[in-house]
């Protein structure tokens, strides 16, 4: 399989979809930080880690959608960055399964690319 790295915070996304498109769970892993937490759906307990970002994705991989991203924010201080996005999940068949606005923070990777550390799809959650 082919080795996808964020050279840039903006291209997680697109790493992200390119593993997705071709099945491949433990490539999107790579695009995570080891301490991540992924707020989706919003209103449910984040996951948490590795095994979180597995379990947030496991449930796409049967449809392999390509994910849309187009960054309109983009603070990087060292390595943290903070991200802004629309952005999309397109079936084959081109129909919109899901999109809307999301807040991430970045961090660069031992690998030398960067990947999520927070990733709230539809924008950060409300105060509990």
């Amino acid at each position: 399989m082919t080795t996808h790295i964020a050279r840039q915070p903006r291209d997680i996304a697109h790493c992200v979809s390119a593993y997705l498109q071709a099945g491949d769970l433990d490539g999107i892993t790579t695009l995570f930080h080891p301490d991540c937490q992924i707020f989706f759906p919003p209103d449910q307990p984040p996951h948490v880690g590795i095994t979180g970002a597995r379990s947030a994705f496991e449930g796409f991989m049967a449809l392999r959608p390509e994910i849309q991203s187009e960054v309109f924010s983009e603070v990087i201080i060292g390595d943290i960055a903070l991200l802004r996005a629309n952005w999309r999940a397109v079936a084959r068949d081109g129909s919109i399964l899901a999109e809307g606005q999301s807040t991430e923070v970045a961090k660069r990777l031992d690998n030398g690319g960067w990947g999520y550390l927070i990733d709230c799809p539809y924008g950060p959650p409300a105060l509990a």
